[in-house]
């Protein structure tokens, strides 16, 4: 059985990003599926909704791009996880430039982004 995944992107700089990800989910041999949860538009209630969202889904992948160091959202959602004891794993979304959100660990690593790698992050490599 696929593993349901939470996606965390910077929406307003790495919507491309997610878009691809999705697309690679795709494939017939991919070991997760992904429901579309991102929130759109902040409200006072986004948070609760994230953390629903989040453990709901019990594995985030943390898709890290030039400007995910800025990104609020981001930085959330991760906390959530962590707070949550959902598993997860930083994406580098890009081979030059992606950077981590502001509460990453010292010791999350970025992984590099090839289908290898995911299939295998998802699997619990990390």
């Amino acid at each position: 059985m696929a593993k349901r995944a939470f996606i965390s992107f910077d929406y307003d700089n790495d919507a491309r990003l997610k878009d691809l990800l999705l697309g690679q989910a795709k494939n017939p041999d991919t070991p997760f599926e992904i429901a579309d949860w991102s929130i759109k538009i902040a409200s006072p209630t986004w948070k609760a909704e994230a953390r629903r969202r989040v453990k709901a889904a019990g594995l985030v992948i943390v898709l890290c791009g030039q400007y995910t160091r800025a990104a609020v959202g981001v930085a959330e959602e991760l906390l959530i996880a962590k707070e949550e004891g959902i598993p997860y794993f930083l994406l580098a979304g890009y081979k030059v430039g992606s950077t981590k959100p502001t509460s990453a660990s010292v010791s999350d690593k970025l992984y590099t982004w090839t289908w290898d790698n995911l299939k295998a992050l998802v699997g619990g490599a990390r």
